[in-house]
């Protein structure tokens, strides 16, 4: 007889297509789900679990993390997919460029990639895969080559670049992205990407290739930084979010959806939406070019947080944590089915980085960027349980959904030949935000205090325990995943 190599038993199912949730048995075998049905036998399998009715969540596709982005890549890889797997999180997709930060190195991908994929060889506790940016025009000229040795499926374009930093306004553009001082990261860059994504999807038109954008733009971000730190009326997360104002989202939106208009490049995902401009104006542009297949993300920082949240600094992020209207007008878009997927922007920056040790409150010399992986999925449940959001609803936005998109066709669902990615989750019980109970190495947490419903308590990788109950198990067992059908 052929044995199941683990069965798991009275699992309350969450499946992203179907409007019920169903008390299954989940037999695996292969790190695949095999057999799905209401009662299989003990003896059909070398180990039995009995989920005791917990709710079985595929695993979380969390589609937008930054790793190594102010740590060591092969450090942060170990720490912050610990994270992950605490918040029922199997798969990592990392976006990742070259210039400052990360591994600090312009040149070539054809360089820089396959060191990427060495540091982060061994060191995921869950599997993982990479959007990368083209930052130099040699850059779009490898795309074709990321794409067919790689599986890189997914780009991406900061369009606040072009005049900004990481953190603030920045005359050294070249210096910060190691770019020929001839170079230009702008408006003209940003269309030579999308012609050669084009070329890319002509080229293999049944592959989920796809434009990424964080859109902000930068004349707008220069000239309001500059009028709101003269206001001494404005303060902490106010004041940057009045820096950063929702219409220059909208702006950016707009003029990314015109070229992508103007060069056929139909796959656009706009990034962490953050404002009602900024839904408005992804809206409209879907109006206008009903041929673009745009989707919409927002954060679980943006949907958690908003301009009065108690920790102030520890919140600053790009795009700005907005006052509370705009939190209601993210909750509203996603109630009514207008975003796509919901993601964590985990980027771990540890405090002794994100403060300035000098002025510790002040806002301007924060870094940018927080972690909060951990969160996503109890985030989710807890608050859009209250705001009527099915729990099928919540599979699909943050499993089924960003797995489609980035041709991830193993990941999203609990379904047989499905990687048996598997979490579990007592949606009754309620506990309190602490970074101390955080396997994340950030030592903080915006969230901190925080009430939240639905405990992640076990999570399964291919079938196997890798989290369970406060602890990591075993060592890293994360892949990495090529998206190509070719590889």
């Amino acid at each position: 007889m052929n044995l199941l190599d683990k069965l798991i038993k009275n699992v309350r199912v969450v499946r992203p297509n179907q409007s019920e949730v169903e008390c299954l048995d989940l037999g695996i075998k292969d790190g695949k789900f095999v057999q799905i049905s209401p009662e299989i036998s003990a003896d059909q399998a070398k180990e039995v679990l009995d989920a005791q009715n917990l709710l079985g969540f595929p695993g979380v596709v969390d589609a937008h993390m930054h790793i190594g982005i102010y740590r060591p890549l092969e450090q942060d890889a170990i720490a912050e997919s610990k994270a992950a797997a605490m918040g029922g999180v199997t798969t990592s997709l990392n976006y990742m460029r070259t210039g400052q930060y990360y591994l600090n190195k312009g040149g070539s991908y054809k360089d820089f990639f396959p060191e990427v994929l060495s540091l982060s060889e061994g060191n995921f506790f869950v599997d993982y895969s990479y959007h990368i940016a083209p930052i130099s025009a040699q850059h779009i000229d490898e795309m074709q080559w990321l794409f067919e040795q790689h599986g890189v499926a997914s780009f991406k374009i900061f369009m606040f670049y072009g005049g900004y930093g990481l953190h603030g306004l920045s005359d050294q553009q070249n210096l910060f992205l190691m770019i020929n001082k001839e170079e230009r990261y702008d408006f003209a860059h940003f269309e030579f990407i999308m012609r050669g994504l084009s070329k890319l999807r002509e080229r293999y038109p049944n592959e989920a290739i796809s434009l990424s954008l964080h859109c902000e733009v930068a004349d707008i971000l220069n000239a309001y930084t500059k009028i709101v730190q003269q206001d001494s009326s404005l303060t902490g997360l106010s004041a940057y979010s009045a820096a950063r104002p929702p219409h220059s989202e909208g702006l950016a939106i707009c003029i990314a959806s015109y070229l992508a208009h103007e060069t056929n490049c139909i796959n656009i995902n706009l990034l962490h939406l953050s404002s009602r401009k900024a839904i408005e104006a992804a809206l409209m542009m879907q109006t206008i070019f009903p041929h673009i297949n745009f989707k919409r993300e927002v954060t679980v920082g943006h949907l958690l947080l908003d301009v009065e949240t108690p920790t102030g600094k520890w919140a600053k992020v790009n795009p700005p944590i907005r006052p509370r209207s705009d939190v209601e007008a993210l909750w509203n878009a996603v109630i009514q089915g207008q975003i796509d997927w919901i993601v964590s922007d985990h980027a771990c920056c540890a405090a002794e980085k994100k403060a300035s040790l000098q002025d510790p409150d002040n806002i301007w010399l924060a870094k940018a960027g927080f972690g909060g992986t951990e969160y996503l999925l109890s985030g989710v449940v807890s608050e859009g349980s209250k705001r009527g959001l099915s729990y099928n609803q919540i599979a699909k936005l943050l499993c089924w959904n960003p797995a489609q998109r980035f041709g991830l066709s193993q990941k999203g669902d609990i379904a047989i030949d499905y990687d048996a990615d598997l979490v579990l989750v007592d949606p009754n019980e309620t506990f309190v935000v602490h970074a101390a109970e955080s396997l994340s190495q950030q030592g903080y947490t915006p969230f901190e205090g925080m009430e939240l419903t639905g405990r992640v308590k076990q999570t399964f990788l291919r079938g196997n325990l890798i989290y369970d109950r406060g602890q990591i198990l075993g060592n890293p067992q994360g892949h990495y995943l090529p998206r190509s059908r070719n590889l």
